[in-house]
């Protein structure tokens, strides 16, 4: 590999404002607010508005939308004539 061209790797905290929770991972971002973390180390802290401890996806809180409802209701609007009869 060239030396020289490729970012530093460093030890960073993300931490989820909306979860209230942190996790300490490796990455290329930087930050100049720091904090200190359960093994006593300081380490650069980056907020994320959200992360998988906060994503409905993640949460299982996500909303299911109603399909066959809008099926319906594209039906009911146009009719036969969407399928060609």
């Amino acid at each position: 590999m060239k030396q020289q061209i490729h970012p530093t790797i460093r030890s960073v905290v993300f931490r989820d404002r909306a979860a209230g929770v942190a996790f300490l991972t490796r990455s290329t971002a930087d930050a100049t607010e720091r904090v200190e973390w359960e093994d006593g180390r300081s380490y650069p802290v980056i907020d994320v508005e959200t992360s998988s401890a906060s994503h409905p996806f993640y949460t299982g809180t996500q909303r299911v939308l109603d399909t066959a409802g809008r099926i319906d209701r594209f039906h009911r609007r146009y009719g036969d004539v969407a399928a060609g009869r």
